[in-house]
């Protein structure tokens, strides 16, 4: 059976991650983000959302474990910021409903939903500039980076919260995580 750890990174909803894939059958633990990757078994890693780049323990080690990666808001900036991109205030802050268009119809994590799907996301800070190998996968009026894949390295990342009732194929991107872990 596929395992995959959730770092907690003290975001309001990291629970709901948990829970989502364990409503999808898979043996899940969440675990405290000062945990080193090294005493983590498991054959993928979300990293949560949060609230601060200052309460990130451990998370940023996890780019350089052997096993793919899904960063979920806080997470999908912390993959940005420590490989050489940029993060910047939003525009628009607070939790919102949004309308974000898939624009790469191959990529393994977001290529199958519908070209235009309703999330639920936060654009207090968002990521401003792909780092070196990412592809830009998803984009909003909002937002120009919702989404993003390096999928050389497994690393993948989105601005919304797939786990929560109000994002549309929320699911769906856990299960296409899940997919991408067990082709490892």
């Amino acid at each position: 059976m596929t395992k995959i750890v959730v770092v907690d990174n003290h975001g309001q909803f990291t629970h709901l991650e948990r829970r989502a894939l364990r409503d999808l059958g898979v043996d899940t633990e969440l675990i405290d983000n000062d945990t080193p990757p090294e005493e983590v078994d498991a054959d993928g890693v979300v990293l949560s959302g949060g609230p601060d780049m200052d309460r990130i323990g451990k998370s940023a080690e996890y780019l350089e474990a052997d096993m793919p990666v899904l960063g979920i808001c806080l997470g999908m900036q912390l993959i940005a910021e420590e490989l050489g991109g940029t993060v910047g205030s939003g525009e628009y802050g607070g939790y919102a409903d949004v309308s974000v268009d898939i624009v790469d119809e191959d990529d393994p994590l977001t290529g199958s939903l519908h070209p235009e799907t309703r999330v639920w996301a936060s654009h207090a800070d968002e990521v401003t500039e792909l780092p070196d190998g990412f592809e830009l996968t998803a984009k909003s009026d909002v937002c120009d980076v919702e989404a993003m894949s390096d999928t050389d390295r497994d690393l993948y990342g989105v601005q919304w919260h797939p786990e929560v009732a109000h994002t549309e194929e929320g699911d769906e991107i856990f299960e296409n995580f899940l997919s991408i872990c067990e082709s490892q």
